[in-house]
């Protein structure tokens, strides 16, 4: 799979080049779509969404972009997903941490798309690691998370920790940064640079894990 990373500017300022990258996903972090109405874009006076579903026309691929929605004066972070023209969904980040600016969305989201099943980690939800657990569980080839700025590094951190623990690679986009973990926790790619390439193999290993533990006790039944 070939991942494209736009990691500055917008999504309109680059579009002409994403169409030419050739990946078969390619992910925008904040600053390509900014601050999204859904009552404007519903009246039809902005059109932040369709670039989106143009753009994944054009260059027949998924597009998966970061903004800020707002609903009636609900902030919040978001990703919006789109493959071949068509928009799959948006998905919002479901923790918030001491009352920020941003309220938190509800449910966690798996994409079905040509390029493999793309489990969504929007923002501070890389924080907490039942996130990347659930999409695990319910089967994502891969984990994208789009991430607003990275601060001291912790974010790459529990990245790499999530990917060993829950079998899934796990790519981040943010900006100024683009970053992958292979389900080995290790660095696969890294790169400070916008529009930054990447080819990934899917990767898929299963084990069989037993533990000992106490409760689930259950009465024997007496014989008839």
């Amino acid at each position: 799979m070939r991942i494209c990373f736009m990691t500055n500017g917008s999504l309109s300022e680059h579009a002409a080049r994403l169409q030419e990258c050739g990946a078969n996903v390619i992910m925008c972090g904040f600053q390509a779509l900014g601050e999204v109405s859904y009552e404007r874009e519903l009246r039809g006076e902005t059109n932040l969404f369709e670039d989106v579903a143009i753009l994944s026309r054009e260059a027949r691929n998924v597009v998966i972009g970061g903004c800020f929605t707002d609903a009636g004066r609900l902030r919040r972070k978001s990703v919006v997903v789109a493959e071949k023209g068509r928009i799959l969904g948006v998905s919002d980040m479901v923790n918030r941490i001491d009352g920020g600016v941003f309220r938190a969305g509800a449910g966690i989201k798996i994409y079905e798309t040509g390029a493999g099943k793309l489990g969504v980690i929007v923002a501070e939800d890389v924080y907490f690691p039942r996130v990347a657990e659930t999409l695990s569980v319910c089967g994502a080839d891969m984990a994208v998370c789009i991430f607003e700025q990275f601060a001291d590094g912790i974010e790459l951190v529990l990245a790499r920790a999530q990917a060993y623990f829950y079998g899934i690679p796990l790519v981040l986009c943010g900006y100024g940064y683009a970053f992958i973990a292979d389900i080995g926790g290790k660095v696969r790619f890294a790169s400070p640079q916008n529009l930054c390439t990447f080819e990934l193999a899917r990767e898929q290993e299963y084990h069989l894990v037993e533990t000992r533990r106490r409760g689930f006790f259950r009465k024997k039944r007496g014989e008839f």
